[in-house]
């Protein structure tokens, strides 16, 4: 076959550094998910939805056969990371947590993980982050050490 065709969806999720509530502004949260899937578009990576709430953030994008899932978080991050310092006042030290979720959505899944990410809001009403990121990790099998989650 001399075309190689890919099509991956990833759910990423990752906090701000200890879950310190920064994006409590939600016109400047929308702000910085509108950041996000333009960082995400530019690595080559389909924004499909970006949403979060006050310390945290979800990206459901596509995955680019040619980008690894560490480099497209690492540099989504990294950019994203010195536009909101830009901001200046207490954005001047702000940081993502050194640590990521990113799970496999198949297609037939789409839906209801775009729903999820809408819903964040209300979501959060019910459930911590930590709570629901335990909950991701083990609806997709994967084991984990609470030392070393959280940062």
């Amino acid at each position: 076959m001399p075309q190689s065709l890919a099509r991956v969806v990833i759910h990423t999720v990752f906090s701000t550094k200890n879950r310190e509530f920064v994006f409590q502004n939600a016109g400047f949260r929308d702000e910085v998910h509108a950041y996000l899937g333009a960082c995400s578009k530019a690595l080559g990576c389909l924004p499909i939805r970006i949403g979060g709430v006050e310390d945290h953030v979800h990206l459901l994008t596509t995955l680019p056969r040619t980008l690894a899932i560490a480099d497209f978080v690492k540099e989504a991050k990294r950019v994203s990371t010195g536009w909101i310092q830009e901001r200046g006042g207490m954005f001047r030290q702000f940081r993502w947590q050194a640590g990521y979720g990113c799970f496999s959505v198949s297609e037939s899944q789409l839906p209801k993980v775009v729903r999820y990410i809408e819903q964040q809001v209300e979501h959060h009403r019910k459930i911590t982050f930590q709570d629901e990121y335990r909950e991701l990790l083990r609806r997709h099998g994967q084991s984990w050490d609470e030392t070393y989650v959280w940062d």
